[in-house]
C-alpha cells in the first residue's frame, strides 16, 4: 500500500508553497478529504482543496497574506476557518478540531484538536485520509483507519462506531448514501444498520443542508440507486414522506411499472441519462407525486389517477417550498408536473395546429425540457410499445417544428402592445387593454389571424366595438 501520493505539477507547487508558510509558522499542515480520496481513486480532483492546520488558522491566514501576497480571503474566526483563491484554486483551511451536535441542537459545537482527533471526527474512512505537506515528510499519506483499503474494496464505513459518527452529525447518513451512489460502493453492514437505527435524528438538521445533500444524490449518474437507499434506510421518509407514499400504488401494467415509486425512479434515471439538470430531475421526481391522492378504481379500466397532474402541481409547490428551493426551481417543476401529460394527448393524426400552438405557448422556453421528461416517462418493458411511443413523439416534434417555423409562437407576445392600443383607439390604461390583448392572444393561438402586426391591428379594428361591450 502506497504511503506517498505525489500530486500533479501545479498542485505540487501549491503544496510546497503552503508547506513552507506552515513551517515558518510552526504549524503542521495537511491536505484532507475529497482531494486525497479522489486522487487515490484516479478521478479528476478539480480546483477545490481542503486543508487542516494544527494551530491557529487565523494566524496562518495572516502569514499567507504576507508571504504569498494572498488578498482574496474570507475568514471566519469563530469557526477557525478561512477560504481563499490562489493560483486558480479555491482553498479552504480549518483548525484541526472536534465537532459534535448537542441533543436537539441544529448548531455544531467545535473545539481545537490535533490531527489524530480531527481524523477521528471525519465521516468515513475514505475521507479520513490526510496528506502531510511538511517539507520533511512531503506528500506522506496518513491513513489511520485503513481508508485506502476501503477505497480499493469499494466500501463506505465510519471510522468510529456508527452511532457516535452519526450522533456527531446526522447528515452523514445522507452523505454515506451519496458516496455509495456516486462511486457505486457498498455501505458496510454495521454502518448501514447505524443509519437505519438513527434515521429519525435527521430531523435536527436544517432543511438547507438536507436539500444540498439531496441535490447531490439526484445529480449522480444513476440517482435511483441513492433514492432506493434513502427509502430503505428510512431517511427519505424523514424529509420527503410524499415519495414514500408512492410505494405500492398500482398502475396499469401495460403502460408503467405496477409501483409508482419504482416507475418514478426509472424516469429520473432516464432524465439523468439524457443529461438533465437538477430542476428537470426534480420534475421527474414529482411528476406522479399526486397519484396516491388521486387513485380511483374504475370497472373495466382498473386504477385511474384523473387530475393527478393538477394536484401534483399544488403538491410539488408546497413540498419544494418546505425544502427551501428557489422560486425559479419551484415554478419550473410545477409547470412541468402540470404539463407532463399534454404532449401524449397530441400524438394522434388529427391533432390541430391550434393545439400545437397552445402547447408551444404554454411551455415556452421549457418545451424541450418537457419533451425530455415525456420521453423519460416511457418505462414499459415491452420494446415494441416503447418504440411506438418514441415514434409518436418524433411525429409530434415534426409537427411542432412546422408550426413553430411558420407562426413563431414560442413565448410570443401579441405584436400589438398596450401602448399602441391606447394610441390607436384613443383609450386610457384600463381593463379594455387586457381584454384586447387576450383577444389577440386567443386569435393567434386558434389561427384566426397570423402572428403579424398589421393583421392583428386590423382584427382589433374590426372587433373593437364588441371588445368594449365586454368591459
Amino acid at each position: 500500500m502506497n504511503n506517498k501520493l505525489i500530486p500533479t505539477t501545479a498542485i505540487e507547487q501549491l503544496f510546497q508553497e503552503l508547506g513552507a508558510v506552515a513551517q515558518h509558522a510552526g504549524y503542521p499542515i495537511y491536505a484532507v478529504g475529497g482531494y486525497v480520496r479522489d486522487r487515490l481513486l484516479g478521478l479528476p480532483v478539480g480546483r477545490e482543496i481542503d486543508f487542516v492546520i494544527v494551530g491557529d488558522a487565523m494566524t496562518f491566514a495572516q502569514r499567507l497574506k504576507k508571504e504569498l501576497n494572498v488578498s482574496d480571503m474570507a475568514t471566519y474566526a469563530r469557526y477557525g476557518t478561512f477560504m481563499t483563491h490562489y493560483r486558480g484554486f479555491r482553498l479552504e483551511f480549518v483548525n484541526a478540531r472536534s465537532e459534535s451536535y448537542e441533543q436537539h441542537s441544529r448548531n455544531p459545537k467545535t473545539e481545537q484538536a490535533d490531527l489524530d482527533t480531527d481524523l477521528h471526527r471525519r465521516d468515513f474512512t475514505i475521507n479520513a485520509l490526510a496528506l502531510d505537506l511538511t517539507p520533511g515528510h512531503f506528500c506522506r499519506l496518513i491513513d489511520i483507519f485503513n481508508g485506502q483499503a476501503d477505497l480499493e474494496a469499494g466500501i463506505i464505513r465510519t471510522p468510529l462506531d456508527p452511532a457516535a459518527t452519526f450522533y456527531d452529525d446526522p447528515l452523514r447518513m445522507m452523505r454515506a448514501i451519496r458516496f455509495a451512489t456516486r462511486f457505486h460502493f457498498t455501505i458496510a453492514p454495521d454502518t448501514w444498520q447505524g443509519i437505519r437505527e438513527h434515521a429519525e435524528r435527521l430531523q435536527i438538521i436544517t432543511v438547507e443542508r438536507i436539500q444540498d445533500e439531496f441535490n447531490k444524490i439526484l445529480m449522480t449518474e444513476k440517482p435511483s440507486e441513492g433514492l432506493r437507499l434513502l427509502d430503505e434506510s428510512g431517511l427519505l421518509n424523514q424529509f420527503l414522506p410524499e415519495a414514500d407514499a408512492m410505494k405500492g400504488v398500482e398502475q396499469r401494467k401495460d403502460f408503467h411499472h405496477k409501483d409508482v415509486f419504482y416507475h418514478t425512479l426509472q424516469v429520473i434515471d432516464n432524465v439523468a441519462a439524457a443529461g438533465g439538470p437538477l430542476n428537470l430531475r426534480l420534475a421527474a421526481l414529482f411528476h406522479d407525486i399526486a397519484k396516491p391522492r388521486t387513485k380511483r378504481f374504475e370497472e373495466g379500466t382498473g386504477w385511474t389517477f384523473h387530475g393527478h397532474e393538477v394536484v401534483g402541481e399544488r403538491m410539488s409547490k408546497a413540498i419544494l417550498r418546505r425544502l427551501k428551493y428557489s422560486n425559479d426551481t419551484i415554478a419550473f417543476v410545477a409547470k412541468l408536473v402540470r404539463m407532463h401529460l399534454r404532449p401524449m394527448a397530441l400524438v394522434s393524426d388529427e391533432v390541430t395546429d391550434s393545439a400545437i400552438r397552445r402547447l408551444l405557448f404554454l411551455a415556452g422556453d421549457d418545451f424541450d425540457a418537457l419533451m425530455t421528461l415525456c420521453r423519460a416517462d416511457i418505462t414499459s418493458k415491452n420494446p415494441a410499445r416503447v418504440k411506438k411511443y418514441i415514434r409518436n413523439y418524433d411525429i409530434l416534434l415534426e409537427k411542432v417544428a412546422e408550426v413553430e417555423e411558420r407562426d413563431r409562437i414560442r413565448n410570443f407576445q401579441p405584436p400589438v402592445d398596450g401602448r399602441e392600443i391606447m394610441e390607436v383607439f384613443g383609450v386610457k390604461q384600463g381593463r379594455v387593454i387586457g381584454v384586447a390583448k387576450k383577444f389577440l392572444e386567443e386569435a393567434i393561438l386558434e389561427g384566426t389571424v397570423p402572428n403579424e402586426h398589421d393583421a392583428c391591428l386590423e382584427l382589433l379594428r374590426q372587433n373593437w366595438d364588441k371588445l368594449q361591450q365586454q368591459i
